[in-house]
């Protein structure tokens, strides 16, 4: 069963003798259909129960495995590898791969899959590969005798299957530049201090702290801090360097030297030289994660000096953002700028690819400082799908908007998560898919009056169908006034750069401009979430009476603009802006019915504040402190402020060992999906008042992990040993999970997120990370039992959302027992 392909010695200073070898996985057993996993709070999966329960034993040939969907028994059957090294066949289909190593010694080692969606080593959940790019390196930690794999597989069952391989490196620190985030060194522009990233393996069992990066390029130098890497982890690392010395031969070469007293590693590697009129790549530091990311820029053709229009064109999936840009033709009347949705496959622009095309949208403005009339977004594919979504929550930040081949929302199309619910079966699923609102975007079409919209799809697209085109110009004829669409004859998902880069398209863009606030007299804007989007020219929704149910506002103001009439839906508090309102003239609002509010603008003022009880009246601003437009609650939101992963060390061993593995698989999980990095903290470390406004993830319970004290005494949730309280409800045992967010009391913004159990299984039951995927929803807080991996949905004991103060409250709520 084993095949040693290489065998290598060396010794490596201060870290003794390190063998370096490959071992490639070649036989192993298979069962089929035992799990589910998608873009919900709820999943099942079979394997997970057994070793939450401590029944899951190594199995064998003909051995009886899990029942599949139809409740069929199953059996463990022998599976071999192909030429290629890949596991393949249906038997793989949403299965467990059983694969086995004999280690001479207890070692460390990397472990590199692809084409999985997560393994277990020896009972530790690893990140997986599931998009098969094959730079997912992993380090664990084997023992002395057999070490089992448990490989969860997805639906594939073509060609392309799962390939498995340790390696024990040479060195147990070093560079991987796999999977670099490199900007291009661009003539014309300032290179002197650009931003770069590169992997770094920590195999040792030891923190790698206190180390730096020298980055050298044609001769200079500049020295980087690197941030602490736990023991057995790997980090995306970002670093600076300066390219700004001319290279005779056009060659641009960059080393990096790992280590501040000693050299633990060093990579050279080119870099990509262009002219400032040439497609480029940048990079940036996001303020999501703190890692670097690139965007893309399609420059302006001779420009004129005038204010450029500003095109943001999202990619679809597998797409990299630089080719993205490469597909248009330059432009001489705009620039194009495109996102990466953090990566090829992202987050299907939302959650955070959302907040990344934020970022880079907010990067092209300020460096470009385009015509603020003339912003317009376009993208294909998952991008049209990108389109559709940013066009609709982001109401009246577009001239324009063109979706390409896109598919509308998550709830018709998926990918590798699968598919968004597109209604509840049940209160428990209706309350878990309600923290999903925010992407389905036929609830937010009227939004779409905000600009022009135009539809491009090929007749003959079997990837993405254009039946979903056809949906939403149906959708939109209803309403619309100014919607343009195409079928290209014969045009499959990609016929060229024309799918994206076509002629009518861009003249349809040219047609359109925003419209000034003065001049919007109706507005009709619904949202989701006001922590997403709230504002929408003169008005804006700044609370809601349940959150992340639809809030919709109809105004209407006469030209005089002193008389607003309308209705609204699921609104607690709104603003309307009164720049348009001279000092000293009165405003007439109606609402819902409402007696009429009469104001009177006083010099100075800017928002008129309501809020509504019984009925409308004139109101104050909300707290900072309550939910609104900064923070506005699900489980989630805590990972948007470069957060931080807080392990526990108080608790027993294997509490401990639970904990600190959990938080790696995040971390592992979060740099694949997000091409993004984390600091993992150790509670015993920790201190809230270093950490300021940032989103805190607690792995763990209060008699585990210290920093529970810091971060949620008032938290009415509370979990311990063998306990959870929700408020007055109590539910005890050792098979319980939570997942549930609680706002940082020092902090406006930033909020925790707990992923807790009451005992080894319950912390087990908890290791599902699909609050990862795109537009997975998560509300505020839930408790389950172990019984739900099994498909009993009964075992959700409780889930809901906190009110506007923070406070339980039942009509938020579900109670299954």
């Amino acid at each position: 069963m084993r095949k040693i392909l290489l065998l290598l010695a060396m010794l490596a200073p201060g870290y003794g003798l390190i063998a370096q070898q490959t071992y490639e996985f070649k036989e192993g057993l298979i069962s089929g259909p035992c799990h589910q996993y998608g873009r919900t709070a709820l999943f099942t999966d079979q394997l997970a129960y057994a070793l939450c329960n401590g029944q899951l034993k190594a199995p064998a040939k003909g051995t009886a495995s899990f029942p599949d969907e139809k409740g069929a028994a199953q059996q463990w059957q022998d599976i071999a590898a192909a030429a290629d090294g890949s596991f393949s066949g249906r038997a793989i289909n949403n299965g467990y791969l059983f694969v086995t190593y004999n280690a001479p010694k207890a070692q460390t080692a990397i472990l590199n899959i692809s084409g999985h969606q997560m393994v277990y080593v020896n009972g530790t959940p690893h990140a997986g590969d599931m998009y098969r790019y094959g730079w997912m390196y992993v380090p664990v930690q084997l023992r002395q005798g057999v070490n089992e794999f448990y490989i969860r597989t997805g639906r594939s069952w073509g060609r392309q299957g799962v390939k498995a391989r340790l390696m024990f490196p040479e060195k147990p620190v070093y560079i991987s530049i796999a999977d670099s985030t490199m900007p291009f060194v661009v003539a014309g522009n300032n290179n002197s201090a650009l931003q770069g990233a590169v992997v770094i393996v920590n195999t040792s069992n030891k923190p790698l702290k206190g180390e730096r990066m020298k980055a050298t390029v044609n001769g200079k130098t500049i020295v980087s801090e690197l941030p602490e890497i736990a023991p057995l982890t790997t980090r995306k690392v970002g670093f600076q360097f300066d390219a700004s010395a001319p290279a005779a031969n056009g060659v641009y070469n960059c080393t990096l030297v790992l280590g501040d007293k000693q050299t633990l590693d060093t990579k050279t590697f080119a870099l990509t030289a262009v002219t400032n009129k040439d497609h480029y790549s940048n990079t940036f530091v996001s303020d999501i994660d703190g890692s670097v990311q690139y965007y893309a820029v399609s420059p302006q053709a001779n420009p004129d000096g005038k204010a450029p229009s500003l095109f943001l064109s999202v990619h679809g999936a597998e797409v990299q953002a630089i080719n993205q840009a490469s597909a248009y033709k330059y432009k001489d009347w705009g620039v194009l700028v495109a996102p990466t949705n953090r990566r090829p496959r992202g987050f299907n622009w939302e959650d955070w690819g959302r907040l990344d095309a934020l970022e880079v949208l907010n990067i092209g403005v300020n460096t470009f400082r385009p015509d603020p009339e003339r912003i317009y977004l376009t993208g294909h594919s998952m991008g049209g799908h990108g389109t559709w979504y940013l066009g609709a929550t982001y109401a009246g930040k577009w001239a324009a908007i063109a979706p390409c081949s896109g598919y509308p929302t998550l709830m018709g199309y998926g990918s590798a998560d699968g598919l968004i619910p597109d209604s509840p079966r049940n209160s428990t699923e209706q309350v878990l898919l309600r923290a999903s609102n925010p992407s389905n975007v036929f609830k937010l079409a009227n939004n779409y009056k905000a600009g022009g919209v135009y539809i491009l799809h090929g007749d003959s697209d079997r990837v993405v169908s254009v039946d979903y085109a056809r949906q939403m110009k149906k959708i939109l004829a209803d309403f619309h006034k100014d919607f343009s669409y195409y079928e290209y004859p014969g045009g499959e998902h990609w016929y060229g750069d024309t799918c994206v880069d076509w002629g009518p398209l861009f003249q349809y863009f040219k047609w359109h401009t925003i419209p000034a606030d003065t001049s919007v007299n109706e507005i009709d804007f619904t949202t989701a979430n006001t922590a997403i989007s709230s504002v929408h020219h003169w008005v804006r929704i700044l609370q809601q009476q349940h959150t992340l149910e639809y809030s919709r506002i109809q105004l209407s103001r006469n030209n005089a603009r002193n008389k607003v009439t309308g209705t609204t839906t699921n609104i607690r508090t709104m603003a309307i802006d009164l720049k348009d309102v001279p000092a000293g003239q009165t405003l007439s609002i109606e609402l819902d019915g409402s007696p009429a509010i009469n104001y009177s603008r006083k010099a100075g003022d800017s928002l008129l504040y309501l809020t509504h009880g019984n009925q409308w009246a004139i109101g104050n601003a909300p707290a900072a402190t309550d939910k609104g437009t900064i923070r506005n609650g699900t489980f989630k939101e805590a990972f948007n402020h470069r957060m931080v992963f807080v392990y526990s060390t108080a608790g027993q061993p294997a509490e401990n060992e639970w904990s600190l593995n959990k938080a790696r698989y995040d971390a592992e999980t979060w740099y694949y999906r997000g091409n993004g990095a984390v600091d993992i903290v150790a509670d015993k470390d920790f201190k809230a008042a270093n950490y300021p406004d940032r989103g805190i993830i607690l792995y763990g319970n209060a008699s585990t992990n210290n920093a529970w004290k810091q971060l949620l005494q008032q938290s009415p949730v509370q979990v311990s040993r063998g306990k959870v309280t929700v408020g007055q409800r109590e539910y005890t045992g050792d098979g319980l999970a939570t997942y549930f967010m609680w706002p940082r009391a020092d902090s406006k913004k930033a909020a925790i997120a707990v992923v807790a159990g009451t005992g080894l299984a319950g912390m087990r039951a908890a290791d599902a990370n699909q609050y990862f995927a795109g537009g997975s929803g998560f509300p505020d807080y839930m408790v389950f039992g172990i019984d739900l991996l099994k498909g009993d949905m009964q075992s959700v004991k409780t889930a809901g959302f906190y009110n506007t103060e923070w406070k339980l409250d039942e009509s938020e709520a579900i109670s299954n027992q």
